[in-house]
C-alpha cells in the first residue's frame, strides 16, 4: 500500500509552504506529493494569499526534490488546451527526471471559472475524452512523425508532437464516481483509477466496474492501479485527534466515518479495510499544511504497519 500526500492549496498556501510539505514528504519516504488544481477556495476559508497554479508549482518542485513522484488530483480539463497541457506536463516530467503523473478530470467548480474568466462549457465529458486522446497521442507519436486530430471540440494538424516526456509513458490517472462513462474512459486511457472520498462499499463497486470495463476493452483488470483519496486526521491520543479536527473545521466522528481519523492503529485498520476491497494506493488529503508533525506521525506509526 503506497501512501501519498495530497494537498488542497486553493484553501490557502504559498509555494514555500508547498515546498516544505513536499520536501518533508520526500524525507519521510512517502511515495508522492500531489496537489489539486483549483483557482478558488471552498467553504468558509479566505484562501489567502491566493491561488497557486498546479503545473507551475510542480515545475518548481521538480527542481527542488529528488525522488518523490509529483502529480495532480485532478488537473481541470477546462483550464488548459490539450496541446498546451501535453507540452507543460512533458516539460515538468523532463525537469523532474521522469517523476510526473497526470491526473486529468473534466473540471467542475463553476464559481472559479466565473471568478477568473475561464469558459465553463456545458459538454465537459466529451471534451475530456478528446483531451485524453490528444495528450496521450502527442506523447506516443514517434519522433519525426506528425500527429493530427479532428474532433468535435479540438483539431490539431501536422503537430510535431514535441517535446517528449522523460518517462516512456507518463502515468495517467482518471477518477470519479460515474457508473458508465467514467469506467469506460479509465479502461481506455488510465494507468490508475482513483475514487475520492468514497465508502468501502462504493469503492468496491466502482473498482469492479472499472475492472469489468477494462476487460471488455481488451485489457486485464490488473493492468490498472486502484486508489482512494481520503482526508487524514491522525493523533497519538483523542486530545490530539480532536485538536487536529478543530483546526480543519471538521467533527471527529464524521472524520472517522468518512476519512482516516483516530489513532495510528485505527487508521491502519481503516486503510487495511480499503486494501481488502482492492485499493493499492492511498492519497492522504492533508488540510493543515503547517502540521508537519502529523506527516511524521503517519510515517513513523502507520506506514511501517502497512508494509508488513
Amino acid at each position: 500500500m503506497d501512501l501519498r500526500v495530497f494537498t488542497e492549496p486553493q484553501q490557502g498556501a504559498t509555494y514555500e509552504t508547498l515546498l516544505r510539505v513536499a520536501q518533508a514528504a520526500e524525507d519521510l519516504n512517502y511515495d508522492a506529493f500531489f496537489r489539486s488544481d483549483h483557482y478558488l477556495h471552498m467553504g468558509s476559508v479566505d484562501g489567502l494569499p491566493g491561488p497557486t497554479d498546479a503545473w507551475i508549482t510542480l515545475a518548481g518542485l521538480a527542481r527542488e526534490t529528488r525522488r518523490i513522484r509529483l502529480g495532480t488530483l485532478m488537473t481541470a480539463g477546462t483550464f488548459r488546451l490539450p496541446g498546451v497541457l501535453a507540452i507543460q506536463v512533458a516539460q515538468v516530467d523532463l525537469m523532474s527526471g521522469g517523476r510526473v503523473e497526470l491526473g486529468l478530470g473534466s473540471g467542475w467548480y463553476e464559481a472559479e471559472h466565473e471568478a477568473y474568466g475561464i469558459p465553463f462549457p456545458k459538454e465537459k465529458f466529451g471534451r475530456l475524452e478528446e483531451q485524453l486522446a490528444i495528450v496521450t497521442g502527442l506523447w506516443s507519436t514517434p519522433v519525426g512523425e506528425r500527429f493530427s486530430f479532428d474532433g468535435t471540440y479540438y483539431q490539431l494538424k501536422d503537430s510535431p508532437a514535441l517535446p517528449k516526456p522523460a518517462q516512456g509513458k507518463v502515468p495517467v490517472l482518471i477518477g470519479g464516481h460515474g457508473a458508465k462513462r467514467t469506467p469506460a474512459l479509465a479502461a481506455r486511457y488510465a494507468d490508475e483509477f482513483n475514487i475520492p472520498f468514497a465508502s468501502l462499499a462504493d469503492t468496491e463497486q466502482q473498482f469492479n466496474r472499472v475492472r469489468a470495463a477494462a476487460e471488455e476493452a481488451g485489457r486485464r483488470g490488473d493492468d490498472l492501479v486502484y486508489s482512494n483519496a481520503l482526508v487524514a486526521c491522525v493523533g497519538r491520543n483523542d486530545v490530539e485527534v480532536k485538536r487536529r479536527a478543530d483546526v480543519i473545521g471538521r467533527d471527529v466522528d464524521e472524520l472517522k466515518a468518512n476519512g482516516l481519523a483516530g489513532s495510528p492503529a485505527e487508521v491502519v485498520e481503516k486503510i487495511s479495510q480499503y486494501q481488502a476491497v482492492g485499493s493499492q494506493r492511498m492519497y492522504l488529503q492533508m488540510l493543515d499544511l503547517d502540521d508537519l508533525d502529523q506527516l511524521e506521525l503517519i510515517a513513523a506509526e502507520v506506514m511501517p504497519q502497512l508494509d508488513r
